[in-house]
């Protein structure tokens, strides 16, 4: 009974740390700032819930977004996906700090906006590896997938992207 009190301590302690990369990602799955909300509010009602079932001293990072994407997964079975959700524009996911130079930004965004055209699926393994830097194993987890499909994903994503690098037109040189 003691383990229990100490899964249920720890959650509460760490829920709230968590909850900006949570958002992040349930913004990247929906593309939706109101529906990535409710996303994390369902979360954390989820993991209070559950927590006895979380394993103290195991990353809680990685159960939490198992039950993000989880809950993602459930919501897109239990309703057509509507017409016109609002997307949300690639510069406001995982923005940089303001004070970065412009051309950091501008190079940002342009990374952000190819990634952001990817499908879903690879959307998602690129977000867990490359942005929260999950292991291969870990994404798989989150996933429920196997591990080749995470590889797979991330070299289909690299190679998309690869390709969508080559096709944009050369950067301007600023002239001073």
């Amino acid at each position: 009974m003691e383990g229990k009190h100490i899964a249920t301590s720890e959650v509460r302690q760490q829920l709230a740390a968590h909850l900006p990369r949570l958002w992040r990602y349930g913004l990247v799955l929906s593309r939706n700032r109101d529906i990535a909300e409710e996303l994390v509010q369902s979360t954390c009602v989820r993991a209070l819930e559950r927590s006895s079932q979380y394993t103290p001293g195991t990353r809680i990072d990685r159960w939490l977004f198992a039950i993000l994407h989880s809950i993602w997964i459930s919501e897109l079975r239990a309703r057509y996906v509507r017409q016109g959700q609002g997307f949300v524009a690639s510069d406001e996911l995982l923005a940089p700090d303001t004070r970065e130079q412009d051309e950091t930004r501008l190079h940002y965004l342009k990374v952000m906006q190819r990634v952001n055209a990817l499908p879903e699926a690879q959307r998602n393994a690129v977000f867990l590896v490359y942005v929260e830097g999950f292991t291969y194993h870990e994404a798989a987890v989150t996933l429920a997938v196997p591990v080749g499909t995470v590889m797979s994903r991330l070299a289909t994503a690299r190679a998309r992207l690869a390709r969508s690098a080559d096709a944009l037109p050369p950067a301007k040189e600023k002239r001073s």
